[in-house]
């Protein structure tokens, strides 16, 4: 498939401005949490443009959308390509969505130029990949990739209590497909950076070499409630003080492991009264390291923190994983693609890690992956003020839209 389809960006940014009129968040952010009203309203819109593009549609039964354009070998596998229409609590304009659209509108530009790819392309729109609300994140791709069982997703309480099986039901999108009956030949997904290095260095492209590991963990510490005025300090045993000596622990954690991201994200305490000493803390933590022994030392010597804390406080503790992911390293295949894209469109770029978690790296373990960075501006993200320069969205649409009409030759490996 030769010559370069232009991708239109004024119909990217106007289904951009569409999805967050759903449900806005000012500056220019939105919040569609994964299976609510406003993720549904995120998804009709996606199947409708799809729909009219001419596009076959299906659903898998974890609610992965995929929009079709056949290729001339039925019998070649197809090439992916897509990430996420949730958001988080406070979510940005393009997390994830700009993934979706850009992969459904480079499939638009081949149908319109009249190009028959050898492959077929697909664009893909996973279920939960925020984690926001269901733990894990990557949900949908984890299901897809045969790594979650389906019953296992279904049966998920939400932070509001909610079941994840329930509301994927009720908002209709629990479809008939079996997960991961569509094997990719490739697979390749657009985000914006979320971190500052690319604008920070005025580089136009990151070429994504892999994703760092992600660890999150889940410690509740159980003390005993008692007056606030009245309990001398020795004889208490207070939750609240453990779950704060573990969040301080963190940062020096991070200064004895090189490279490793720490991060106390959600401190719960019961009864959370200002006079009251606590009997319960939930304390979440996120750790995040490109090597994996590492992240491993970082998990042992937290454990460590929250066994001298829960001590020191005279409480108890109790642990429990909510997600774990390898550190990955992505096909060379895809990142020669990308950086011979951006080459031909005479664009600046760089090797990068990316530091967030995406479904690209869980779409590795069953296919040859990869991503493409666009800049974020000061490196904001999950943030209403989330932004990327329009040249900077165009420029990295056009890459990917090489990327996929290279990747969809008969002779690639």
């Amino acid at each position: 498939m030769s010559p370069p389809v232009a991708v239109d960006i004024d119909a990217l940014y106007a289904r951009l401005d569409a999805l967050i009129a759903i449900a806005p968040l000012p500056p220019d952010g939105a919040c569609r949490l994964a299976l609510t009203e406003a993720d549904r309203a995120g998804r009709d819109l996606f199947c409708g443009w799809a729909e009219a593009a001419g596009l076959e549609i299906a659903v898998d039964a974890i609610g992965n959308i995929f929009a079709t354009l056949a290729g001339a070998d039925p019998a070649l596998a197809p090439v992916m390509s897509g990430s996420h229409l949730d958001t988080v609590a406070t979510g940005g304009r393009f997390d994830g969505a700009l993934g979706v659209l850009a992969a459904l509108g480079t499939l638009e530009a081949v149908r319109a130029a009249g190009l028959t790819p050898p492959r077929g392309l697909v664009a893909a729109a996973f279920t939960n990949e925020e984690g926001a609300r269901f733990a894990p994140d990557m949900m949908g791709s984890l299901v897809f990739a045969g790594d979650l069982p389906l019953a296992e997703a279904r049966a998920t309480r939400g932070v509001d209590g909610a079941l994840l099986g329930a509301e994927l039901d009720r908002i209709g999108y629990a479809g008939p497909l079996a997960p991961g009956a569509i094997r990719p030949h490739a697979f390749v997904e657009l985000h914006v950076e979320q971190g500052p290095v690319l604008d920070a260095e005025g580089i136009a492209i990151g070429i994504v070499e892999g994703v760092q590991g992600i660890s999150w963990q889940e410690f509740t510490f159980a003390g005993e409630a008692n007056h606030a005025g009245a309990t001398p300090m020795a004889m208490r045993h207070d939750a609240g003080y453990a779950a704060a000596a573990v969040a301080t622990a963190l940062r020096a954690l991070t200064r004895r492991i090189p490279g490793l991201l720490a991060t106390a994200g959600r401190i719960v305490l019961e009864p959370n009264l200002i006079n009251v000493i606590a009997h319960t803390a939930t304390l979440t933590v996120d750790l995040r390291h490109p090597d994996e022994a590492a992240l491993r030392e970082a998990e042992a010597a937290l454990a460590e923190a929250v066994a001298a804390a829960a001590r020191d406080a005279g409480v108890t503790h109790a642990a429990r994983v909510l997600a774990r992911f390898a550190p990955v390293t992505f096909a060379p295949m895809v990142r020669e693609a990308v950086a011979g894209a951006a080459a031909a469109h005479g664009l600046t770029a760089r090797p990068i890690v990316s530091g967030a978690g995406h479904d690209a790296q869980i779409m590795a373990r069953i296919a040859p992956s990869g991503m493409i960075f666009a800049p974020s501006i000061g490196g904001i993200s999950h943030n209403p003020a989330e932004a990327t320069r329009r040249e900077d969205i165009a420029a990295a649409v056009a890459v990917l839209a090489d990327v996929l009409t290279t990747l969809c030759r008969k002779d690639t490996p």
